[in-house]
């Protein structure tokens, strides 16, 4: 590993007092800024991947190996624009993701080098002014299977991924990630709550076998106006079915602007007894898939939230660029995080809807 058990436990009593003084904020989205660089199969093949045989333009985990001066450079502007937490970027890289390139092989160095690279660039913000301290998020993404949903209509009982291959595949990431240097872990954009579950039992396997553990970021998406995830939860069920990983925080991300999340995020600020984060897309798309919302549309919803006292952490999905975290960090500065709440004891089940069994 990159630094010492002492070094991270410091880290991590800075970013937990860091969050008990302010509202933290996360960076913006990685492949938008990856998109307005224009790079080319070159740029993605690198000397490395040369030989491969197939196309691999789009697949950005690959540029932390090929290109990581483009990755510092993106991870530098979000510092530049107050972020205090930047993720890294490893958002499809389990091998589960990576198949489709046919660069299972890949995968630890994927994300070890993104680690890495996070790193380099938050401490160096860090030593420029250690009264602001900047953090690395190992990002976790959902894959491109569901341990939940047949991908057949034909055959509802049919999955082509098991538990145990999410669980593996998600250990597998973690452990790049927290040997490249991640402050913390941020399993992101769950549609489907059993492979974050699987994600969550991956983490702690390996945090078991390293005798540590880190800091958890659990975030959800509501994927329509139906208030609920693909896998069918509402959000306070989605926070019963995971709140025994007992995280650092839980939120929600992507799918929808800040306008239309806001009633989800307001749910779970009222069930959660943890920090919530929140980071939504620079508004819906548009017919050509790209988001117009400018940032200072996105940052007037989070300073709303912020006042109206439900968040701890924010920042910005699909979409969102180092303008609207300037924007963001700018417009909640100063105002004071979200109080977390003292929720009584109770037995608290879920399905697709929340149960809390009632007091004898």
């Amino acid at each position: 590993m990159l630094d010492t058990p002492e070094q991270r436990k410091a880290r991590r009593a800075a970013l937990k007092k860091a969050a008990s003084e302010r509202i933290l904020v996360l960076d913006g989205a990685m492949g938008t800024m990856l998109q307005r660089r224009k790079l080319t199969e070159a740029d993605y093949r690198g000397d490395r991947f040369k030989g491969a045989n197939s196309d691999l333009k789009g697949n950005h985990d690959i540029l932390n190996i090929t290109r990581p001066d483009v990755i510092l450079a993106v991870h530098k502007e979000y510092l530049d624009a107050g972020a205090d937490l930047i993720e890294t970027n490893t958002f499809s890289g389990t091998w589960i993701s990576q198949a489709d390139y046919h660069l299972e092989s890949a995968v630890r160095d994927i994300n070890e080098q993104g680690a890495k690279l996070a790193r380099q660039a938050a401490d160096e913000y860090t030593a420029k002014d250690p009264s602001k301290p900047r953090f690395v998020a190992g990002a976790i993404g959902p894959t491109n299977r569901t341990a939940s949903l047949s991908p057949d209509v034909n055959r509802p009982d049919f999955r082509n991924i098991t538990f145990d291959e999410l669980k593996d595949a998600y250990k597998e990431q973690a452990r790049g990630l927290v040997e490249g240097g991640a402050d913390l872990l941020l399993i992101e954009t769950i549609f489907d709550t059993l492979n974050a579950k699987a994600a969550v039992f991956g983490v702690y396997e390996l945090f078991d076998e390293l005798g540590e553990e880190w800091p958890l970021m659990i975030s959800g998406t509501i994927t329509d106006l139906s208030g609920r995830t693909l896998s069918g939860q509402t959000t306070e069920a989605f926070w019963n079915s995971l709140r025994h990983a007992r995280p650092f925080s839980v939120g929600l991300n992507c799918a929808f602007g800040a306008q239309q999340m806001r009633p989800y995020v307001a749910e779970l600020s009222r069930v959660a007894d943890v920090p919530v984060s929140a980071y939504p897309n620079a508004g819906l798309p548009n017919q050509f898939g790209e988001y117009d919302e400018p940032p200072h549309a996105t940052a007037t919803h989070l300073r709303e939230w912020a006042e109206a006292g439900l968040v701890n952490i924010v920042g910005g999905c699909c979409g969102t660029t180092p303008d609207h975290i300037r924007a963001i960090a700018e417009s909640v500065k100063g105002v004071k995080p979200r109080r977390v709440p003292t929720i009584p004891p109770q037995l608290r089940l879920s399905g697709l809807e929340p149960f809390a069994v009632p007091a004898a």
